[in-house]
């Protein structure tokens, strides 16, 4: 069975549990002519992550031509650190550092608490709603728009845009398209904040980048890029998920209502057990890279399973039991090393406003379908249901 294919993409756990057990890397077959080595053990995914000898740069790799898109639209939105390695990767993430601080984080958490009441409060007095759409999917999204500086009238549009080019042709749509529409739009954004600047967060990427770092246009276009996409589709599927994991275990959704002291640590599991990023992105042996009596040959390409990881025995007890309460999770949902995901404490800020929030407001919370019925999105990178219908009243 495919760990990517129809079969497997709603209930993948026993799939990578066989692979596991089977070998620590496994050569599996993305599309004619073209095959990656998959990691799926939890030790080889950690030294994986952070080994320089898998890099991440793919320019002039067959899967990058196998796209289908012109060199120059790829470089404009495919020029970020995390296609990059050292020293490329150090500048680009330093600039973006610099102004995605602690501090701004922090800074945000007015700002979350107000969208959540907002969004809540349009929530409130209906019988059923689609908990994606009308909550998972908004939140992140206005905040990351916020934080960026990025208008809200658009938003629409760039859900369609994301979800096409990240499942790419595994649904309904041209990736192609997509992204050309994307790349567009973030051009247009970038040369509005060059002429009229303002406080928000792409006004200060933009300046660094032309008064600093000195950014080509296609690494400071691929940035906001990352941030738009990084910044709301995995905490869509952490919001999503975790509202999953608790309905499909009421006596730990009852749990987390007597003791809020829970939520941290049920975000953390959330994390693990359906963990929003299936897939590491890609990188390529520089070298033979041997893993536990395996060797992944030079050239080829490497893809990491966090969700699979996540799911070890060898370092999680009991990995298929969800515990909210599970102490000392040292899950890789935001990876592990120098690329471990910037957004990280943003991404804990809103799940902790979003539960805690959910849990205040709707104490008859159910699942309005049999949970066995809802689709996960397809694709080899993300884990997130399309839509989860609930009864709120």
């Amino acid at each position: 069975m495919h760990p990517f294919g129809p079969e497997a993409t709603s209930t993948p756990h026993p799939v990578y549990a066989r692979l596991r057990e089977e070998s620590p890397a496994h050569e599996i077959q993305l599309a004619e002519n073209l095959t990656a080595w998959l990691i799926t053990r939890y030790d080889d995914a950690r030294r994986a992550l952070n080994d320089p000898r898998l890099s991440k740069n793919m320019r002039g790799n067959p899967i990058r031509s196998s796209s289908g898109w012109p060199d120059e639209l790829r470089a404009a939105m495919d020029s970020h650190m995390l296609s990059n390695d050292p020293p490329a990767h150090t500048r680009l993430r330093r600039l973006v550092s610099s102004v995605f601080t602690a501090r701004r984080i922090a800074d945000l958490r007015p700002d979350v608490q107000r969208i959540s009441d907002q969004l809540l409060d349009g929530l409130a007095g209906r019988d059923e709603v689609d908990l994606i759409g009308e909550y998972a999917f908004p939140l992140p999204l206005q905040v990351i728009c916020e934080l960026l500086g990025v208008p809200m009238d658009d938003r629409d549009s760039f859900r369609e845009w994301s979800n096409t080019i990240i499942a790419g042709a595994l649904v309904q749509g041209d990736p192609l398209a997509a992204a050309t529409a994307m790349n567009a739009y973030v051009r247009s954004l970038v040369a509005r904040k060059r002429a009229e600047p303002d406080s928000a967060l792409l006004s200060a990427l933009v300046t660094a980048a032309d008064e600093g770092d000195r950014l080509t246009e296609d690494e400071l276009t691929s940035l906001v890029f990352l941030l738009l996409i990084a910044g709301h589709e995995t905490t869509v599927n952490l919001i999503g998920n975790g509202v999953y994991l608790l309905l499909s275990h009421p006596e730990q959704l009852a749990r987390l209502r007597a003791d809020r002291k829970l939520v941290s640590p049920a975000i953390e599991e959330f994390l693990r057990y359906e963990s929003p990023v299936k897939t590491a992105t890609f990188r390529l042996a520089t070298e033979p890279v041997e893993f536990d009596g395996v060797t992944v040959p030079a050239g080829a390409i490497v893809m990491v399973s966090l969700l699979s990881a996540n799911h070890d025995p060898q370092t999680f007890a009991d990995p298929e039991r969800f515990d909210p309460a599970r102490a000392d999770n040292q899950h890789l949902a935001f990876g592990h090393g120098i690329h471990y995901c910037l957004g990280a404490p943003l991404a804990r800020l809103e799940g902790e406003i979003a539960f805690n929030g959910l849990l205040d407001r709707f104490p008859k919370l159910r699942a309005a379908q049999p949970l066995d019925e809802l689709i996960w999105r397809p694709g080899a990178l993300l884990r997130g249901l399309d839509q989860l219908p609930v009864m709120l009243a």
